[in-house]
């Protein structure tokens, strides 16, 4: 199936070539990117700071709004601290590399994200979640007192897998452990409220910290690290915070103005994966987790046969370019509930 390059803004739906299609693709899960209040609150953001703030976080003309945005995320979040970042990678970068350096012994779960694996460590793709925690216990056990850092993403949207860290607990107390978590595809969708799972594995015997893109569910082009202070002020005196600029500084105010509306997107979000959960009830070919927006599937030729219907799911080879697809199905707040009737038809006629 070849890609489709877009000249027009992704909607619930797509046109190409003079044909729309329906879009159940992407990670906009809450679909503000399509909510009208929500960009004219970022208008009204751009035209009070400006399109961007090229300036360092330690110039010494700053703007309040990023220490305000930071202070709020932390506290829902229920992390003392938190540092907003111009991308979800550069925070996955700057936090394994600062965590990275006091490690002496690195444990990386299978399908952890490229921004917060160290460099030359290559993390087994297909190796499941449960072996892997089980290699982790032994290891520890093998190992004299140390200092050990736990890397993982909190879902792999892929499968989709959501992971659960509560086997820490049974990792013998005689190392320190640091436990990192890639939130870039819970942030809005899992965990509390929009805030991601922080607040969730707080209670574990380890130091947290939880780093992610906001430019999925929250659609915010940022990113953030969210920890404890003495941590999280240790990462500002580094030279990667210190020396890079910050996320456009309207997108931070529209968030902090726009609760109401993504409480409303994240109800229609609840509602729709209810619906297209209830509407594929007796088909045993999907694959998916709780209440996570994506349902994966193997039948390797749905995808073209989708667009045929006017349908466009997501669709690519993983993790190798010569890997089978990986095929899902991503359902957002932005899809209309005759969308996901119109998907269960055209699915059920497949075969």
């Amino acid at each position: 199936m070849q890609p489709f390059e877009l000249q027009s803004k992704i909607n619930r739906t797509v046109s190409y070539h003079g044909s729309e299609y329906l879009f159940f693709s992407g990670t906009a899960y809450l679909g503000m990117g399509n909510v009208p209040e929500f960009e004219k609150l970022i208008m009204d953001g751009i035209s009070k700071y400006g399109i961007s703030h090229g300036l360092s976080r330690i110039n010494n003309v700053r703007l309040h709004i990023y220490g305000q945005f930071e202070t709020y995320f932390a506290e829902k979040a229920g992390a003392e601290k938190a540092i907003v970042w111009s991308s979800g990678f550069l925070a996955g970068v700057a936090a394994v590399q600062f965590l990275s350096k006091q490690a002496e012994h690195v444990f990386v779960a299978p399908d952890t994200h490229p921004a917060i694996l160290p460099e030359g460590i290559n993390p087994d793709p297909f190796l499941d979640h449960t072996t892997w925690s089980e290699y982790c216990l032994r290891k520890a056990i093998e190992l004299p007192s140390s200092k050990i850092l736990i890397l993982a993403n909190a879902v792999d949207p892929l499968k989709p897998t959501i992971h659960h860290f509560e086997w820490i607990k049974n990792l013998p107390d005689k190392h320190d452990y640091t436990l990192l978590i890639d939130d870039s595809h819970a942030f809005g969708v899992l965990g509390n409220g929009l805030f991601g799972t922080y607040s969730q594995w707080r209670h574990l015997p380890v130091r947290l910290l939880v780093s992610g893109s906001l430019n999925k569910g929250l659609s915010l082009p940022a990113g953030i690290i969210l920890g404890d202070s003495i941590t999280i002020d240790e990462i500002t005196n580094t030279n990667i915070f210190r020396s890079s600029s910050p996320p456009g500084p309207g997108y931070l105010q529209a968030f902090l103005q726009a609760k109401h509306l993504y409480q409303q997107q994240q109800q229609k979000l609840v509602q729709n994966v209810s619906l297209f959960k209830n509407l594929i009830a007796d088909m045993a070919c999907f694959h998916f987790k709780e209440s996570y927006p994506v349902f994966s599937f193997s039948d390797q030729s749905w995808p073209e046969k989708l667009s045929q219907s006017g349908i466009l799911v997501s669709s690519f080879p993983y993790p190798n370019p010569t890997d089978p697809l990986t095929n899902r199905i991503v359902v957002s707040a932005a899809h209309y509930p005759e969308d996901l009737i119109h998907l269960h038809k055209v699915l059920s006629g497949l075969g």
